[in-house]
């Protein structure tokens, strides 16, 4: 028997209608590109999604299932597209600003759009690759200063664009099963693969992202989208803050630590995302010139890699803020894990409750993990037993668009993530390395995420990333490569090893140290071990 219930779909469209419906007082505040300002309402975000939808019909032909690009900072344009593409029936493919020109090139092309919204500022990188980018017909320019000019063909400036629109669209009955936004990985092995959105995913995930055990978000928060909106959907928050009726703060190329911090103040921020390395930078600023007005952030949601324990117990102890750490992939959403503390761990000493929150945490309802180990059976949860963690739920991707690749799901339905770990009999899921990462040295298993937590607790160190280079004897050792935190400060490969001799065994302790620049990073902001294991593949360090 069926129950006697509505079917009511789950889409975007119906949260950009609850948000003008219910908070739309509630504000937007961009800081620009240029570095102005701007700040409209919710309101104001609902009659702009209007005008973007009947311009997308109207002028630019685009139809129920045709993909169009996004090229943008964060910002209230960007926020636009994000409701006024899938909303009318086509899908969001939102494009990762830091890709090289041989993936921008493929993602674009693989993906099928035909029209590209790019920032200003951006232009110059699509106009590199311009002779490759033949299926795009229009490109629309957000932000374009006065007097701009460009090579790309049939341009229009986006407020040309929406001008004459009108300020009412009847939003269609969408399947909530249809495809809504697109996004691709990074790329760090082989071409980049997409992941194809559902409104529905996209709902459910938003929904329960903002719920008081993840993000516990709220209409009394104000959110810095530190996250850009090219990777997996800014984490999801542009759905979640218009659920819960949070204020948005979107910093587009306004990135530095000290303009981060600029933001927070003078925004009153209280909440914000972004990854570890972004946090590191803002800490070691607050550390030089704590702001004078104080800051009323609450805490900082962190994903994307690990962060260490060091910094959450640095940044509580000198400025109260609260590290909260969470786990996910591209795959997922990219949500699927998050780590508070519970009722029953009030009473453990804080070194103790450290730990925990050091994991990467327990997974959301809707979502189920699984460690398998090498020989294929299930690990139990005994935060001891290691193995490739796995994942099902409702916002994790069933298959890559456009691909026969099956090698990363299992026959009973489930994602191999590539990430290594455990689970304990909490549910507190803990990464110890990505698959490709671990290193195997006369037979043991080192986990280069332990080894770099350790060494970004040093004093001295700012970043540190692990790799393992070839070895006649061991097969494989660990290389440790330091960035110091100032030109002043020196380390010896003695100190180092005794520093890490207090918490790891001989035989996982590097014996070769490196010092750098500055870590190599990916384009969304993680340590790039794939151009560090390049640098040092034959093993020499000079």
């Amino acid at each position: 028997m069926r129950a006697l219930i509505m079917d009511y779909p789950l889409t975007t469209n119906t949260i950009l209608e609850f948000g003008n419906r219910t908070f739309h007082h509630k504000k937007v505040v961009s800081i620009l590109p240029d570095g102005s300002r701007h700040e409209y309402s919710f309101s104001d975000l609902y009659t702009r999604c209007n005008k973007l939808a009947n311009a997308l019909t109207k002028k630019l032909g685009i139809k129920k299932g045709d993909m169009v690009g996004t090229f943008a900072w964060n910002h209230y344009q960007h926020l636009e597209l994000y409701y006024g593409i899938p909303g009318m029936g086509a899908i969001c493919h939102t494009i990762n600003i830091r890709l090289s020109p041989k993936d921008l090139d493929y993602v674009i092309n693989h993906a099928g759009d035909t029209v590209i919204f790019v920032d200003a500022s951006l232009v110059p990188l699509l106009e590199r690759i311009l002779p490759k980018l033949g299926k795009v017909i229009n490109f629309i320019v957000i932000n374009a200063p006065k007097g701009f000019s460009t090579t790309l063909p049939n341009y229009i400036d986006y407020e040309d664009l929406l001008a004459d629109q009108s300020s009412e669209f009847p939003w269609p009955d969408l399947d909530e099963n249809d495809a809504c936004g697109l996004c691709y990985t990074s790329g760090t092995t082989g071409v980049p693969k997409g992941a194809l959105y559902s409104h529905r995913s996209t709902y459910l995930h938003a929904l329960t992202i903002l719920g008081p055990n993840a993000a516990n978000i709220s209409n009394e928060d104000t959110l810095l989208l530190i996250v850009p909106q090219f990777h997996v959907m800014a984490w999801g928050a542009p759905y979640m803050c218009l659920m819960a009726g949070a204020n948005m703060v979107m910093p587009s190329s306004n990135l530095t630590p000290e303009g981060i911090i600029k933001i927070l103040v003078e925004e009153k921020v209280n909440k914000a995302n972004g990854v570890p390395t972004i946090w590191m930078g803002v800490y070691e600023a607050l550390k030089r010139n704590p702001p004078k007005e104080g800051l009323l952030l609450e805490e900082y949601h962190v994903g994307g890699s690990a962060l260490p324990i060091s910094l959450i117990a640095s940044f509580e102890k000198d400025f109260g803020i609260k590290g909260v750490h969470a786990w996910g992939m591209t795959e997922t959403s990219p949500l699927g894990t998050l780590s508070r503390l519970q009722s029953k761990h009030n009473s453990m000493a804080d070194e103790d409750k450290l730990k925990i929150r050091g994991k990467q945490g327990i997974e959301f309802p809707g979502v189920e993990l699984r460690v398998v180990k090498e020989d294929g059976t299930i690990a139990p949860r005994d935060g001891l037993t290691m193995g490739e963690i796995e994942v099902r739920g409702a916002w994790v991707i069933r298959s890559y668009f456009k691909s026969d690749e099956l090698d990363s799901f299992t026959s009973d339905g489930w994602f191999k993530t590539g990430d290594v770990g455990t689970i304990d009999p909490d549910g507190y899921m803990q990464i110890t390395d990505r698959k490709k990462d671990l290193i195997k040295s006369g037979g043991e298993w080192i986990s280069s995420v332990a080894l770099e937590n350790a060494l970004v607790s040093h004093p001295k160190i700012k970043e540190a990333a692990v790799i393992a280079i070839p070895d006649k004897r061991w097969v494989e050792r660990p290389l440790a490569t330091i960035v110091l935190k100032t030109t002043e400060d020196s380390l010896t490969e003695r100190e180092l090893v005794d520093f890490l001799a207090r918490d790891f065994a001989k035989y996982q302790i590097p014996q070769d140290y490196i010092f750098i620049d500055e870590v190599p990073k990916t384009s969304v902001g993680k340590f790039d071990k794939k151009e560090l294991r390049r640098r040092f593949a034959d093993g020499k360090l000079h």
